[in-house]
């Protein structure tokens, strides 16, 4: 059993808040109380499970059971300023992120994004122009899988940085605690080109799954047709990339076959959110790269067809959202 906070742990110092308990905010969270962090949580659905009973992560790795040393409504519950807020929510129209945080930031405070999608750290730069803000990819296979509790299936590796470019003290911190308990962290001074190497991953798997009738990652790469698919999806984002000033690896699309072939069958997070008729991250994915797109007059007809089939399908959640 892990405590939020541990005798003995490595930066026992280093207060982190986070914002949002879902499937990467409860692994990394749990991970990071592990190292020796001060872990608090603000969640609204899962309040009163975690308030009772903790954060479980199931995972091969082995189970572990993370009690925050807050639970929280509110980020201005806190009642101070934590040295990290962590924010792991979803990116959706309306959501107001900079809302959600703002009881919470500090003169000390750095703020690292953990989410979903191409160019979403803007509408949190402008609310805190003094902030460090800190952009974070998960590179994982993991599930919430009911009040408080997270399936780990595969991988982990996080990759930050500072927003939008150079060296950070504090990803450094985060660097040192994950990796002191066996998650591997990259910690980069380009994070729009991690930014931009993420998407080539889920610009195909995130929409194909869906429009595919619920499939998951082994039943996309076990047909010709939607190989194909992928491939060409992510030979765009590549183009598109380039175009706006981040070329990629050359080798980056077949290492991201490759991995995904030996990862274990995988639903997305977009599917697992169809699934559960919850509203899908279409924009951060998909419609802030075709609108990039179209700005810098780049073809990616491919990611335009599946972008504008998703908000069809989308459109029918958000009129009948799930219970």
């Amino acid at each position: 059993m892990e405590k939020g906070r541990r005798e003995g742990g490595k930066s026992p110092e280093v207060r982190i808040l986070v914002i949002g308990t879902g499937a990467i905010g409860g692994f990394y969270g749990a991970k990071l109380a592990q190292a020796g962090a001060r872990v608090s949580v603000v969640a609204r659905t899962d309040h009163d499970a975690i308030l009772a009973e903790g954060i479980h992560v199931e995972s091969d790795a082995g189970d572990t059971r993370f009690v925050p040393e807050k639970v929280l409504r509110s980020a201005r519950e806190y009642g101070d300023a934590p040295d990290i807020i962590l924010v792991a929510t979803k990116v959706l129209p309306g959501a107001d992120t900079p809302s959600l945080i703002r009881g919470a930031v500090g003169p000390g405070t750095s703020i690292l994004l953990v989410q979903n999608g191409i160019d979403i750290e803007e509408p949190v730069r402008l609310a805190f122009p003094d902030t460090e803000i800190l952009s974070g990819l998960a590179f994982i296979a993991a599930n919430r899988t009911g009040p408080g509790r997270i399936l780990h299936l595969d991988y982990g590796r996080l990759t930050l940085g500072r927003y939008p470019s150079g060296p950070s003290s504090r990803a450094e911190v985060i660097r040192s605690l994950l990796e002191s308990v066996g998650v591997p962290c990259l910690v980069t001074q380009d994070v729009l080109t991690a930014r931009w190497q993420k998407l080539v991953w889920n610009a195909p798997f995130n929409p194909i799954s869906v429009l595919g009738g619920g499939v998951d990652t082994q039943a996309i790469l076990s047909s010709e047709e939607s190989t194909r698919l992928a491939r060409a999806v992510m030979e765009e984002v590549c183009q598109l990339a380039a175009a706006a000033g981040h070329p990629l690896p050359v080798d980056v699309i077949d290492q991201n076959l490759q991995g995904t072939r030996v990862m274990k069958p995988y639903k997305t997070s977009m599917l697992l959110d169809f699934e559960n008729r919850r509203p899908m991250e279409v924009e951060a994915i998909l419609g802030n790269a075709v609108r990039i797109a179209r700005s810098l007059g780049v073809a990616i007809p491919r990611m335009e067809t599946l972008y504008a089939l998703l908000k069809l399908v989308d459109s029918r959640l958000t009129a009948s959202p799930g219970v």
